[in-house]
């Protein structure tokens, strides 16, 4: 042992010949340590670098990445790349929801043991048209950014920054501690996944959903996209998640039992030979963020309402290949399928009209 060997403890540079267990498993140098005593009263400020070691290596790090989590055990082949870049600012001007700064939707909170469905006035329905056109506009210019090779944390900064440019605030945003402004669900993650510094893939299938607030409301969609080429099974997987949103929309109007919507879309899953996700659901959304009515995808479920002139909700199904079963990452936000196949999902924001139904997000048709 070379008497170099200093004492890592603060202010403490005694001859060290103890090494730190965690530091020998993680192969990390020069951990010593005069005595056990010193050890523990320099535990609180050591063992952060265990910590910084699990964050820069991994199975990731071949890629240039790191997996945060080198023990978790993954249920299909993606890895989390960290570190995560920085949280985006918001410019001051900005309006925003009340979970901006704290993280709490205070305001959802207070209602949510509340069926009741709220029936938007007129001028709440036209701010519910602008800020749907608004979230489009950002979507599609997500969606032109999605190429092999570009990272999904590149996909939230596009997304970012074209939404604070229409004055609005990116609506997943801190929402509940979520650290960015949209949600990149890459092959097995069915839904909230969080961009990150792992390029996309030539075959990968990657959903963007994209929520924004202006001027008191929200808006809501999203878009499973096929990175590269696709293979038959991923186009048919994204063909037929689409199919079963379009197909859920066509029952929507007035009269019309929010139960329905799922027997509809899980009769065309099945068809298909896909699962429906039971964990996720679609919901009501104006100025709130996520209220009633909720809206299973599935069949045979309990949703409570009927539809009425004036609701505004969104569809969102999720649709995976295998087990409709789900688990959850330690960030406590991504969603992935049990058995590690992939997941696709559609979403729109919609209004129940006097006739039938208006898709507040969908894209302008061309002249």
């Amino acid at each position: 042992m070379s008497s170099s060997q200093i004492c890592q403890g603060m202010d403490c540079s005694k001859p060290a010949t103890l090494q730190c267990p965690s530091c020998l498993k993680l192969k990390i140098p020069n951990s010593f340590f005069c005595s056990q005593e010193c050890f523990k009263k320099n535990w609180a400020t050591h063992k952060a670098v265990h910590k910084i070691m699990a964050m820069t290596s991994g199975p990731a790090a071949e890629e240039g990445g790191s997996d945060p989590w080198p023990g978790f055990k993954y249920t299909g082949p993606l890895r989390p790349h960290y570190p995560l870049s920085e949280r985006r600012a918001v410019p001051a001007e900005i309006g925003r929801p009340d979970y901006s700064e704290t993280g709490i939707p205070v305001s959802e909170q207070n209602i949510r043991s509340s069926s009741v469905i709220e029936v938007l006035k007129p001028d709440e329905i036209e701010k519910m048209r602008t800020v749907c056109r608004l979230a489009r506009e950002v979507t599609d210019l997500g969606i032109a950014a999605v190429k092999v090779g570009v990272t999904t944390d590149e996909i939230d900064r596009v997304i970012h920054e074209a939404t604070i440019a229409r004055g609005a605030y990116p609506s997943p945003l801190n929402y509940n501690g979520f650290p960015k402004s949209c949600c990149t669900s890459v092959n097995e993650v069915i839904c909230h996944g969080i961009p990150d510094q792992r390029p996309l893939k030539d075959g990968d299938i990657v959903n963007l959903d994209i929520s924004i607030y202006k001027d008191g409301f929200h808006a809501d969609l999203n878009e499973t996209v096929a990175v590269g080429k696709v293979d038959a099974d991923g186009l048919r997987l994204i063909r037929t998640t689409r199919e079963c949103l379009e197909k859920a929309i066509a029952i929507v109007r007035p009269g019309t039992l929010y139960r329905d919507l799922g027997n509809v879309i899980e009769k065309h899953a099945k068809s298909e030979g896909f699962s429906v996700v039971k964990t996720y659901c679609g919901h009501g959304i104006h100025r709130l963020f996520h209220c009633a009515p909720s809206i299973p995808h599935y069949a045979r479920n309990k949703a409570v309402g009927v539809m009425k002139a004036g609701h505004v909700f969104t569809i969102e199904p999720m649709i995976s290949e295998g087990t409709w079963r789900d688990e959850m990452w330690p960030d406590n936000w991504t969603a992935v399928t049990a058995d590690g196949k992939r997941s696709a999902q559609f979403e729109q924001t919609m209004l129940v009209t006097e006739t039938g139904v208006e898709i507040l997000t969908a894209r302008p048709t061309k002249a």
